[in-house]
């Protein structure tokens, strides 16, 4: 090799790795996830199959039979296995029900209230030990608490009841929260028994846990579930029902005969029911309940445990969730609604992460067989029997 070419070759030698060390590696890309996202491994195609034709043929023999109308989704770690929509949200007008179509989740809106709860809780706004009376100082009776309105252990009586007589509300004027509030405070209104002493499911707890949700935040219900809740987790079809603005606007309750049930006195209460939504939304709720940002470690342990243990039995509630806590079996988390028309199941297994949604605009009883499904997915007693 000569002198000459050993030197040019050298220059491009070092002229090369001068290049390497100063050229940058490429970047890698940083994807931000979403604040309550969390990882689930894949489903596998094999495992969607099997399910999805598990799924499709409960669907079909169990509920859509039964003149459905509304939408259904299963879910396995976020991954939609199957969902259908089906049936009318205005049957007159013959406008379908969809992906989109906001329906009304009936007592399902209190897992949503209880939610907004104890994440004030976890950011230490409130005090779920707090005696109400922080809230309402004219309350009358001693020794109720945010979590006994929680776990349905208040021992408050419900207002579809104590406000029938004409002297106290009756039935033709319409009934708002601050109303029931002011009734409890004003009319000596009886207890049905001594707090925190045994459970007794009443739609007035969770009134009352609104009217909390707005003296804390200082919004009203409706604004402080869209900035709190609904649009955080991307909600974009779920809202509060105000009676007065929206009852000609939103999706309508049937009789299974597609008679039209009517408005009453109770339609502007919120807390307990009143909230509209669709299965996907649901899902996206669903899944953030699993996130350690979302719902604390903690904060999960309080939750997702029985509260009631006065009579022997599998059924109990949590703060704002139904329990069947069985002895060899998974606990199944549940919720069921019913308010006119609307018949609604909500079902989340922890263990197994699958989300499991009906929500009907027809009564339909059959949409409280969903916790049937259960058994396809891990170890619940159930037998499905197709009608």
């Amino acid at each position: 090799m000569s002198i000459r070419y050993f030197s040019i070759l050298l220059v491009l030698i070092i002229v090369s790795c001068k290049e390497s060390t100063t050229t940058p590696a490429p970047k890698k890309e940083i994807v931000i996830k979403e604040p309550f996202e969390v990882e689930f491994s894949k489903v596998s195609k094999k495992y969607k199959k099997e399910k999805q034709a598990e799924i499709s043929n409960f669907y079909n023999e169990t509920i859509k039979k039964n003149k459905f109308s509304g939408g259904f989704l299963v879910a396995k770690n976020g991954e939609i296995l199957f969902e259908n929509y089906n049936g009318f949200a205005n049957y007159k007008t013959k406008k379908e029900v969809t992906a989109t179509t906001p329906l009304h989740l009936a007592s399902v809106s209190k897992v949503l209230t209880a939610a907004v709860v104890m994440r004030l809780y976890d950011e230490k706004k409130l005090d779920i030990n707090q005696n109400i009376k922080t809230y309402f100082p004219n309350f009358p009776h001693d020794g109720i608490t945010i979590k006994t309105l929680l776990n349905h252990r208040s021992g408050i009586p419900n207002y579809a009841y104590f406000t029938e007589p004409d002297n106290i509300w009756g039935r033709k004027k319409i009934l708002h929260n601050e109303d029931i509030i002011d009734l409890l405070c004003t009319k000596n209104i009886p207890m049905e028994y001594r707090p925190d002493t045994r459970f007794s499911y009443c739609n007035t707890n969770y009134a009352l846990l609104a009217l909390i949700i707005e003296k804390v935040t200082k919004l009203p219900y409706p604004e402080a579930m869209k900035q709190l809740l609904f649009e955080p987790l991307k909600m974009q079809n779920t809202f509060v029902f105000e009676y007065e603005q929206q009852k000609d606007t939103v999706s309508l309750s049937y009789k299974s005969n597609w008679h039209t049930i009517p408005f009453d006195q109770f339609d502007a209460v919120y807390g307990d029911k009143n909230i509209y939504s669709t299965p996907q939304d649901l899902l996206k709720f669903d899944l953030a309940s699993y996130s350690e940002n979302f719902f604390s470690k903690k904060l999960k342990e309080e939750i997702f445990k029985g509260y009631s243990y006065e009579r022997p039995g599998v059924k109990n509630y949590g703060l704002g969730i139904r329990l069947n806590e069985w002895d060899n079996y998974n606990t199944l988390c549940y919720h069921n609604g019913w308010w006119h028309g609307s018949t609604t199941s909500y079902i989340t297994l922890k263990k197994d992460t699958v989300t499991m949604i009906a929500l009907s605009n027809n009564y339909n009883k059959k949409v409280y067989q969903l916790k049937k499904l259960s058994s396809v997915f891990g170890e619940y007693p159930f037998e499905i029997e197709n009608d």
